[in-house]
């Protein structure tokens, strides 16, 4: 996926993104978020702004609880 980084991106696009990582490599939320961080945010929540990282948190924790 190419990343506008001029914008900030919606909780909604880190959900898609979240569950896409967890079907395609099969694995767990906490893994998919591990992975999210590296290759979007190249393990610095500065890199896409603190917008867009707090909307990753947010997406994360949405997920999480659906999963309880």
């Amino acid at each position: 996926m190419v990343i506008n980084k001029g914008g900030n991106l919606s909780k909604e696009y880190f959900i898609a993104y979240l569950k896409l990582i967890m079907n395609s490599r099969q694995c767990t939320l906490e893994k998919a978020k591990e992975i999210t961080f590296e290759r979007l945010f190249q393990k610095d929540k500065k890199t896409l702004g603190s917008i867009s990282f707090e909307r990753f948190t947010n997406a994360y924790e949405d997920l999480k609880e659906e999963g309880k």
